[in-house]
């Protein structure tokens, strides 16, 4: 395995575990009674994940100015 397979094997990693805190925070968010405290930490949870996709994805797809 090269560095790219890691890389992408990571982001498909991430990229379900960003899906399933967004499944995650719509079912917290649907109940009557909400655990506020519970739903920031999973959107924090979610943010940080983004930022680690979005740095993967920048790792595998650069911006090459000509």
């Amino acid at each position: 395995m090269n560095d790219t397979d890691v890389l992408e094997a990571k982001l498909a990693i991430l990229q379900q575990r960003h899906r399933d805190l967004d499944d995650a925070i719509a079912a917290l968010s649907a109940k009557p009674i909400k655990d506020e405290l519970q739903l920031r930490r999973l959107k924090k949870q979610k943010l940080a994940l983004r930022d680690e996709i979005f740095y993967i994805e920048d790792l595998l797809n650069p911006d090459i100015i000509a």
